[in-house]
């Protein structure tokens, strides 16, 4: 039977060895969501751009929300409140389709000769395009309102940098639990439309009572929406420190998911 080795090293390894086919594979998904539209690829602008108008509308005009330490300014409540669901999105987006992604490729378990471990890695970067075209929204939309963005726009890469990782991890892990339990899609859609609203998303942190605070330490997400938004439209430089203990945790999760997928893949093809 074959083996498939656990190594931190092969975690990076194979992307690297099948990035060509990520890439055609990535294409191909981007490409076919809008094929036969009238207005193509351009969905995936026209779509960020109509949800950042109706949550706009919603909290800052009906609920009248507004950030701590902000303005009265609707167009400041609406890009901090898009920093974030840019962020939530990308997380969302590939972790509501995890658990089904061996099942919606079962023509792939068979084949010997395909790596089933690099169907994450084409979802993640799926959810990366769209992402990338959320935030070409935002800053034309910055700029229109309010100028030339803060230096620290550049150093949104780096903050993001170790929510890829987090999302692999859970995508290798759940891509091999939805195999052998369906219920697995339903459950995290649940998880995920509840972890929307506790994070900090539709509200600023500082506006929890203290007792409740210290509950989105325990949300993984929390901590990268607050300094995606501290480097996009505050101009404030990230804790580097939090960084790299993010990106160690986010490193370690990656090697577990990817580990019990590697582990489990043996009995795909029984199951399926």
């Amino acid at each position: 039977m074959q083996q498939f080795s656990i190594a931190p090293r092969e975690l990076l390894a194979t992307s690297w060895r099948n990035r060509g086919l990520i890439k055609a594979l990535v294409e191909r998904e981007v490409i076919g969501r809008y094929r036969g539209s009238v207005f193509g690829i351009l969905w995936s602008f026209f779509h960020p751009l109509f949800m950042l108008t109706v949550y706009t509308f919603v909290f800052s005009v009906i609920f009248k929300s507004r950030w701590s330490g902000g303005s009265d300014s609707k167009t400041e409540f609406a890009l901090v409140l898009f920093a974030g669901l840019i962020i939530f999105n990308l997380f969302a987006e590939c972790v509501n389709r995890a658990p089904t992604l061996i099942l919606s490729n079962a023509n792939y378990v068979k084949k010997v000769v395909f790596p089933l471990e690099i169907l994450p890695w084409v979802a993640l970067g799926s959810a990366l395009f769209h992402a990338c075209i959320s935030l070409l929204v935002w800053l034309l939309a910055y700029v229109l309102l309010f100028g030339i963005p803060h230096a620290t726009v550049l150093l949104l890469p780096l903050v993001v940098l170790p929510l890829p990782f987090f999302i692999l991890g859970l995508s290798w892990a759940l891509a091999s639990l939805g195999v052998y339990l369906r219920d697995a899609t339903q459950f995290i859609g649940i998880l995920t439309t509840t972890l929307m609203f506790l994070s900090p998303i539709f509200y600023s942190a500082d506006t929890l009572p203290p007792k409740y605070q210290h509950l989105l330490a325990l949300n993984p997400l929390a901590p990268v929406i607050g300094q995606a938004r501290d480097v996009l439209f505050w101009g404030r430089i990230p804790d580097l420190t939090f960084f790299a203990a993010y990106l160690c945790g986010s490193a370690l999760i990656a090697w577990l998911g990817f580990a019990w997928f590697q582990k489990t893949r043996k009995g795909f093809a029984d199951v399926i």
